[in-house]
């Protein structure tokens, strides 16, 4: 190398550090995401009107999911916690429950405890589940084709299926 030529210097490890951070955190913050957060199905929300769940209904729904953790340990919340937290009264959310369950999306389990009586019901969700998964193929069906035909569409004129 001559005086008039520069060194070039070429890092030996050019790869970016991974960003570990979930994605929820990463458009929340990681401070919001520490208060909880629930798992929704996508279908539940494409699938609201074939299901005939109403905003309301909808609404009442998210918040049971938000308790239910455990797949064999049904939520548990009372009509006054849900109430509060849809600024609702208690007899708008018992009427809707109603609604859900007469649809057989959701079942109540009257709870008791020994010595003191009736507490907040349990919810099994068991129905709405079945029609989920027995609406699962139709959406997934769908899903696939348009996603073969957006395929097809960006591929050149002789190269696309008829």
């Amino acid at each position: 190398m001559t005086d008039t030529e520069s060194a070039v210097v070429i890092p030996l490890n050019t790869k970016k550090k991974a960003d570990t951070r979930k994605a929820s955190e990463k458009k929340f913050g990681k401070p919001v995401m520490d208060l909880g957060f629930s798992i929704v199905p996508s279908l539940l929300m494409q699938a609201q009107e074939r299901i005939g769940i109403n905003p309301v209904q909808f609404n009442i729904i998210m918040h049971l999911f938000d308790f239910w953790w455990e797949a064999d340990r049904k939520p548990y919340p009372t009509k006054k916690r849900l109430a509060e937290r849809m600024n609702m009264s208690e007899r708008q959310i018992q009427r809707q429950i109603s609604e859900l369950e007469n649809a057989g999306l959701v079942k109540r389990i009257y709870r008791t405890r020994p010595g003191r009586g009736k507490t907040s019901n349990e919810y099994d969700m068991s129905g709405l589940v079945a029609k989920l998964k027995e609406l699962e193929s139709e959406f997934r069906e769908v899903k696939e084709e348009n996603k073969k035909r957006r395929d097809n569409v960006t591929k050149p004129a002789h190269k696309r299926k008829a």
